[in-house]
């Protein structure tokens, strides 16, 4: 369904745009959140079902998943009571879906190199917010930080190993999504910011449509 690709694109940044700025309304706007920001993960998840898979349909299906856990992810931290342990729980299994996706035909951890940028930033964060953190949730926050540095580094090795654009889109959208969580947990652990919000969710929905799009060419 190549036809509709350009609109599923156009349609989800749009929603994206709406759900950053309906953070910074007011409470009585605060319905347009819970339109708009599950929206645009829908949305990018229609985008990614709409594309031909241009390898073993398992990525797609994998990548489908990552994306169907985030929106549930979405649900829960957009929620007025605090669902961060769901949420996170969420996006964990969300990434593992990423991973199973970026191992399609590449060995897990083919290029130990490039995972080092990722580890770094993880352990720089990791021991940024830990004073900031209940003990009760070291444990789960370090192992999702485990996870999505080894999401990021299988992605980047997948590059390294295929070389196709497509393999560099997923790479890149990694990084970004190694990028959106590094400012949540700072923002939300060490010191709030005005302006967290909007970045968090700005690289957060760039990573997930660079993802989506590496299911295929078009």
């Amino acid at each position: 369904m190549p036809a509709i690709q350009p609109f599923l694109g156009a349609a989800a940044i749009l929603a994206a745009v709406l759900a950053i700025r309906a953070h910074y309304l007011d409470a009585s706007s605060r319905w347009q959140v819970y339109v708009f920001k599950p929206l645009a993960t829908l949305l990018i998840l229609a985008l990614a079902l709409s594309r031909t898979p241009a390898g073993p349909s398992y990525y797609q299906w994998a990548v489908a998943a990552g994306l169907l856990f985030s929106t549930a992810g979405d649900v829960f931290l957009m929620l007025p009571r605090d669902r961060f342990v769901a949420g996170l729980a969420s996006f964990l299994v969300a990434h593992l879906c990423y991973i199973g996706a970026f191992s399609v035909g590449v060995p897990f951890g083919a290029a130990p190199l490039l995972w080092l940028p990722f580890v770094l930033a993880g352990t720089a964060v990791l021991a940024s917010i830990w004073p900031g953190l209940k003990p009760a949730l070291r444990a789960p926050v370090t192992v999702y930080v485990l996870v999505i540095v080894a999401m990021a580094g299988q992605a980047a090795g997948r590059w390294h190993a295929i070389g196709s654009d497509i393999a560099l889109a997923a790479a890149i959208g990694a990084g970004f999504f190694v990028l959106s969580d590094s400012v949540l947990a700072l923002d939300r652990f060490r010191r709030h910011f005005h302006s967290a919000r909007a970045i968090t969710l700005a690289t957060y929905w760039t990573a997930q449509l660079l993802i989506a799009v590496s299911v295929s060419t078009g």
